[in-house]
């Protein structure tokens, strides 16, 4: 999730521009998704299963106090009234955010500031999991101390292999908040690995969505010459290497600050949310658009 977004200004994500491409041949204008059910203005950090049928988002009320995960799946082409996820949390004091369906859709990672014990009071993020078989949620569990900081981890996304992609502002970070990826080896994983100089810049960059087969990555920055508060870009594995990051351009990214990217790869569709303060209550809804990584490495990477 954009960190910024959770406590105002308390982080961004600012990074040199190496490009940035204007290219309304590659896509339209990003729509608001599911408008009046899902997106109702409250509500950021969507999520699909791999068949589509269920979706998984934050619900904010307005503000960054309260964060919660709903639910909702599709019936007869339109989405259901949204519930609390049975997993996630209502009336208490910690907070749910950004879920994240692996591949397969057996497994949900999320991030929390819950507690690993009654007696503990925590401040930050953890990565936390909770795996689904057919319409049944299991128990959340903490990923652990491996891939888990006493800084915040958030925002994490998985690939086929069980790499997690994250961001976090843990020490050591090239920036105020860096890309990470977690290597699944062994069953187990491993220390996170800071993801470059290439993706991370010396202020903030954070939000990744990894692809199933790591090809491509879709984060989020900001930076004074972009179009927005934060801006989407996209880098691509090139000879096993991150290439140069791309600014999605206007058709994506608004005046407004754009965050939290998710791509369902077999309609490519890349839906993310946008936020803004109005009248001092924060709005935010769902976005979605037509996209084609393909189409935009073979234009843009050279």
């Amino acid at each position: 999730m954009q960190k910024y977004m959770l406590f105002t200004t308390r982080f961004g994500a600012v990074c040199t521009l190496f490009f940035i491409f204007q290219l309304h041949s590659l896509a339209q204008t990003a729509t608001i998704f599911s408008p009046g059910i899902l997106s109702d203005g409250q509500v950021f950090g969507l999520t699909l299963s791999p068949d589509g049928q269920t979706a998984v988002f934050v619900k904010a009320y307005g503000g960054r106090d309260s964060l919660h995960l709903f639910t909702s799946t599709a019936e007869n082409g339109t989405w259901t009234k949204p519930i609390v996820a049975p997993f996630s949390t209502r009336g208490i004091r910690w907070s749910d955010i950004d879920p994240a369906f692996s591949p397969d859709g057996k497994l949900l990672l999320f991030n929390s500031t819950r507690p690993l014990n009654p007696d503990q009071i925590k401040d930050d993020f953890d990565i936390w999991g909770v795996k689904r078989e057919g319409n049944t949620w299991g128990e959340p569990f903490h990923l652990g101390a491996t891939i888990n900081s006493d800084s915040s981890d958030i925002y994490a996304t998985i690939a086929n292999s069980g790499n997690i992609y994250f961001s976090s502002n843990r020490a050591g970070g090239q920036g105020k908040l860096d890309l990470y990826m977690s290597e699944y080896h062994n069953g187990a994983y491993q220390t996170p690995k800071n993801l470059g100089s290439v993706l991370n810049s010396a202020n903030h960059d954070s939000n990744p969505f990894i692809s199933p087969k790591e090809d491509f990555i879709i984060f989020w920055r900001q930076e004074p010459s972009g179009y927005g508060a934060s801006d989407l870009y996209i880098s691509f594995k090139v000879k096993g290497k991150w290439s140069e990051p791309l600014n999605l351009g206007p058709d994506i990214n608004s005046k407004l600050g754009d965050f939290c990217p998710f791509m369902q790869l077999k309609g490519k569709t890349l839906y993310f949310s946008r936020t803004e303060m109005r009248d001092g209550k924060r709005i935010e809804n769902l976005y979605s658009i037509d996209f084609s990584p393909k189409e935009w490495k073979a234009k843009l990477v050279k």
